[in-house]
């Protein structure tokens, strides 16, 4: 079932990013040859009566495609018959606009996901600001630091304390200070961590130490309030757009680090994960409620977009780049050359995710 649903929500994805593509070519007069979801061999496809363009479903399902006529440019649609309809032969604005359509409507679905969920409820950290908003609210881990006692005894981040015992001594429903207090307290010696899991409850044993912090007993969890907060629909949309803004300058930043830990060799590809990385997220967020899968969503597409605009032969950006050294020099790049390079760039791609690939499947183990 977690196959089935990653599998929707990336069909989802690729659909409303080559759906920027499609209509903003469309409505700049530009001819469109396939709207295609998944790569080639083709299972399906449909061309419409009176239609130019041919709709695919292809076999391999981690991404899809939009053939834009000049996207590619040859001579057909340099100096051929229709070659007023080519990508390449409209204003470099239109261009750039059509290239980056993909990545707009990445932004905006996870905009209209994220303001649709703080409509419907989503799990925040309840403050001044949000609490009136708020019901169900919990006690929640928010962080689970490696080589810990938390770690080792696998709870999550997600996880709600109910209880904690040790011997005859119960405390049920703590406070973050409550907690910090008993394992200050008592922590050395083995108790018991009763906690609630989405819908399921669960217990683990744990036993503190001091070599997380220094000269404090800990198990190594971050605590705070949680809830879901349930905003007007006016709020919601304000809160969508600000949250939208802060995760993109957060993915931005996070990307940009590790792609310059990348070329200075210090990088942790083992934090990376493609496809079958993502299943295994994408069922732990399904787990935890439809609103936890929402939110997920609306981050991996985010992340589509960011990554996208990243100037690197064969996506968006890079065909952006192009675009904009054309702008710069008068005149425009040879169309082998281009071809080339996107070539080389998307060949390069397919290696990282079957690489990426196989290191998710090395984890399982």
């Amino acid at each position: 079932m977690t196959v089935i649903i990653f599998l929707i929500i990336l069909a989802i994805l690729v659909l409303v990013h080559e759906l920027g593509h499609f209509i903003t070519a469309k409505k700049s007069g530009i001819r469109v040859d396939e709207f295609g979801i998944g790569f080639p061999p083709t299972v399906f496809s449909w061309k419409p009566k009176k239609s130019e363009t041919k709709y695919s479903l292809n076999l391999i399902p981690f991404g899809g495609f939009v053939k834009i006529f000049g996207e590619d440019p040859d001579e057909a649609s340099i100096r051929g018959p229709e070659s007023k309809r080519s990508l390449t032969n409209k204003p470099k604005s239109i261009q750039i606009l059509v290239l980056a359509s993909g990545i707009i409507f990445n932004i905006i679905f996870a905009w209209a996901l994220l303001s649709f969920g703080f409509m419907w409820g989503l799990p925040l950290t309840i403050d001044e600001t949000n609490e009136q908003y708020a019901q169900n609210i919990d006690l929640t881990i928010t962080a689970v630091l490696p080589d810990s006692p938390a770690e080792g005894a696998e709870l999550k981040t997600g996880d709600n304390i109910i209880e904690l015992v040790q011997g005859s001594f119960i405390l049920e429903n703590p406070n973050s200070d409550e907690v910090k207090e008993f394992i200050s307290k008592n922590g050395e010696k083995e108790f018991l961590l009763k906690y609630r899991r989405g819908k399921e409850l669960g217990e683990v044993s744990l036993i503190g130490n001091k070599e997380i912090l220094e000269n404090e007993i800990a198990v190594g969890i971050g605590l705070d309030r949680v809830g879901i907060v349930k905003f007007p629909f006016l709020k919601s949309i304000k809160e969508g757009t600000v949250t939208t803004i802060k995760l993109l300058g957060l993915i931005t930043v996070g990307l940009a680090n590790f792609i310059s830990d990348a070329f200075t060799g210090e990088a942790d590809f083992s934090q990376v994960s493609g496809p079958v990385g993502i299943i295994g997220l994408v069922g732990n967020a399904s787990a935890l409620g439809f609103v936890y899968l929402l939110t997920f969503t609306a981050l991996i597409s985010l992340h589509l977009a960011i990554i996208n605009l990243i100037p690197f032969p064969a996506l968006d950006g890079g065909r952006i780049l192009f675009v904009i050294i054309e702008s710069i020099k008068g005149s425009p790049i040879s169309p082998k050359i281009q071809n080339w390079i996107n070539g080389i760039g998307f060949a390069l791609l397919i290696l990282l995710m079957f690489v990426i690939t196989y290191n998710d499947i090395l984890k399982l183990f």
